[in-house]
């Protein structure tokens, strides 16, 4: 009692007591995690004008955009293409807040409806768009499918942000045009003439050896045009491939292994306790399940043209009797035994026509409601219809063919080769004779057939092939792993180019990487390297091995390089031709001397050209190339007058202007201004997208999850 009367009495100092406890567990586990605002941080994979980027959504979305894309598209390329989405998403929805753009859901409907009114899921009976189908589909999947409502709303929200796009850019297009003066330029531009004559000096004189460009020249130059040169944070890797190829003993092992399945052998059956005969690839009476059995390729039941046959042992197999049997042998990745099941004479091409009866549910039936009964009576009312009747299969064909593509051309295929079609309806060209018909089942429906001729009939072979693959064996991958890890450890110890060049490995360096790459060249789609090259606690000169498909790549750290002006190094391709042609000008400004063109000329050994009926909107000087400057010049300048010299693309020039031939002009230049505006207006689209987003703040931190 006494004990509690004590407790009693301290209770507000024991609250404040567990209070101060949970508040330093609850502390001690923010601090443990970064707090909460990095906790918050670790969420957002972006910002964008403030805007923060949920990672989780942007994920989802990710996931979804995979899907869509299929399995011939990388992780990589479904983020680049969700973050272009979200960037424009992001920038446009800023201006239609400042704007106050909104969307009605009567505009949003009314988008919907002409959206999807090509889709049968939404039309009548007539063909037209159906409202009220449209909203029995969006009840049945909110009923039924919440993933299929969810894309349902997506849709419908993508919609309506689509609109509002639309409404902005409109705005902006607007006022977009040109003016009747701008039209005057434009026809002056086109039609307004100058002829000149005049002495270039050409670039090409003074060979590119003889100009010295210095390391700092580039520098200043990239210094002066800064905005031209950026270059993003990059890095470079040398690594060593160890592939996981099979030894010449493992190749010797699987040939030895495939050449036992030739001949019968004597196996222990654990069931009948008894031992068992069973026969091998020369003697098997079921060559296709013998085949299946022991093949890493399937049988394949069909006939060969020689051509069609291994290069390497073609003449050998063609020639080869049936049941006989050939190797092991060699071919590609594979070592593999052959044995001719049959020969055959079959033409390399054959013409047919036909007739396709679909039935409901089938890929090819459109609308058609009737059953596979129904179809095949049909088709067998056609087949009798047709026989013998060329015009009637043409007039049949049209009628009930569901073949679109040559319905109207009387069910005409045209020529084609042995494998073309699909199997049934192949066998029944190639195996069949001219003027042959009947009908053939296949995926698509039944098709009623007519063979209308056969070219080139010749040998066929159908052969049967036991293949296994050449892989390395265990020992084989413990060998290499076991290299691989020595060259790791000792690559960390002493420098990557010795120990490679000790072990005769071959090392491949991979200069510009971007945070955001993902394919390295020689090993394929690695984000996993390009992740650990930008990793910040990864130093130059760090050793890593990872896994990749032909075995394993050892990479090392070779440089880093941060965001901001390019290197010398970097720039000096594009810079260098710059500069050579700038020092080449003024060495050939100062050789100019002389007052009239034909006196410059003597001087410099060159001859007075002459060009006719120059205009501006194709400023190219006959003799020369395109020159903007001369052009220009040109007509600026007045008759008579001699030009200072002039730096152009191909050369350094002087000019005399000899005739100028103004045009007649227009009454009107709404057409010029009609066309201007037209090509105005045709950029805004691009333009506006690319301006908010050069003039928007971002934040990408992409390259941290993916």
């Amino acid at each position: 009692m006494a004990v509690l009367n004590k407790i009693r009495q301290r209770s507000v100092f024991l609250i404040v007591i567990i209070a101060l406890a949970l508040f330093s567990f609850v502390l001690a586990d923010l601090i443990r995690n970064g707090g909460a605002i990095s906790q918050k941080a670790e969420n957002i994979i972006a910002t964008i004008n403030g805007t923060d980027i949920d990672r989780t959504d942007f994920a989802k979305k990710v996931e979804l955009a995979s899907r869509s894309f299929g399995g011939g598209s990388s992780s990589i390329q479904a983020v680049n293409y969700v973050w272009n989405q979200q960037l424009r998403e992001t920038v446009f929805e800023e201006q239609f807040e400042a704007l106050g753009i909104r969307v009605g859901e009567d505009q949003v409907n009314q988008l919907l409806e002409e959206s999807l009114a090509s889709n049968p899921t939404f039309q009548n009976e007539a063909g037209v768009f159906d409202k009220a189908k449209m909203q029995e589909y969006v009840a049945n999947v909110k009923a039924t499918s919440p993933q299929a409502y969810q894309q349902w709303l997506d849709y419908e929200i993508s919609v309506g942000k689509g609109a509002k796009e639309k409404t902005y850019l409109t705005m902006i297009k607007a006022a977009v045009g040109s003016t009747l003066k701008e039209g005057e330029l434009v026809y002056r531009m086109e039609n307004d003439r100058v002829d000149i004559k005049y002495v270039q000096l050409p670039f090409s004189g003074i060979e590119d050896a003889d100009i010295k460009i210095s390391d700092a020249e580039i520098k200043a130059y990239v210094d002066a045009n800064a905005e031209q040169y950026k270059a993003e944070a990059s890095r470079g890797i040398n690594y060593v491939l160890f592939k996981e190829e099979a030894s010449e003993e493992d190749v010797k092992q699987i040939t030895e292994e495939v050449a036992e399945l030739l001949n019968d052998k004597v196996e222990f059956n654990p069931i009948s306790k008894k031992n068992d005969s069973v026969k091998g690839f020369k003697n098997t009476t079921d060559i296709e399940e013998f085949v299946n059995q022991n093949s890493s390729i399937k049988y394949d039941n069909s006939f060969k043209f020689k051509k069609d046959l291994p290069a390497a042992v073609s003449d050998t197999l063609y020639n080869t009797e049936v049941g006989g049997v050939y190797g092991p042998y060699k071919d590609g990745d594979h070592v593999k035994i052959s044995k001719i099941v049959a020969q055959k004479i079959m033409p390399d091409s054959v013409k047919a026509s036909h007739i396709l009866v679909a039935w409901e549910g089938l890929n090819t039936a459109g609308e058609t409601k009737r059953t596979k009964e129904e179809a095949k009576a049909l088709a067998d009312s056609i087949s009798a219809a047709v026989k013998g009747n060329e015009a009637k299969f043409s007039e049949l064909a049209t009628k009930f063919s569901a073949d679109n593509s040559n319905k109207d051309k009387g069910g005409d295929l045209g020529y084609f080769t042995l494998g073309r079609m699909v199997p049934a309806f192949n066998n029944y060209c190639f195996e069949g004779k001219v003027g042959d018909q009947g009908i053939v089942e296949t995926q698509f429906g039944y098709h009623v057939i007519k063979i209308e001729d056969q070219k080139n009939a010749q040998k066929t072979v159908k052969v049967a092939t036991v293949a296994r693959k050449i892989e390395p064996s265990e020992k084989t991958i413990n060998a290499i792993f076991t290299e691989t890890t020595k060259f790791q450890i000792a690559a960390k110890k002493k420098s990557f180019k010795e120990v490679s060049k000790e072990n005769k490995l071959t090392i491949k360096p991979v200069s510009k990487i971007k945070e955001m790459d993902e394919n390295i060249p020689g090993l394929g789609a690695r984000r996993a390297i390009v992740q650990w090259a930008f990793n910040e606690e990864s130093k130059i000169g760090d050793v890593k091995r990872f896994d990749v498909p032909e075995g394993y790549a050892v990479v090392q750290l070779a440089g880093k390089a941060d965001a901001g002006n390019m290197s010398v190094e970097d720039a000096k391709l594009s810079v260098k031709p710059i500069l050579i042609k700038e020092k080449k000008a003024e060495q050939l400004k100062s050789k100019i001397s002389g007052n009239t063109l034909d006196a410059i000329a003597k001087n410099q050994s060159q001859t007075v050209k002459i060009a006719s009926a120059i205009n501006m909107k194709t400023p190219t000087v006959s003799g020369a190339g395109r020159e903007p400057a001369v052009v220009g010049t040109a007509f600026a300048l007045e008759i008579g007058k001699t030009s200072n010299p002039i730096i152009g693309n191909n050369g350094v020039y002087v000019i005399e202007v000899t005739k100028k031939t103004p045009a007649s002009g227009l009454e009107t230049y709404r057409s010029y201004v009609s066309q201007e505006s037209k090509d105005r207006i045709g950029a805004v689209d691009s333009k506006v997208f690319e301006a908010l987003k050069e003039a928007a703040e971002i934040e990408d931190k992409r390259a941290k999850f993916y």
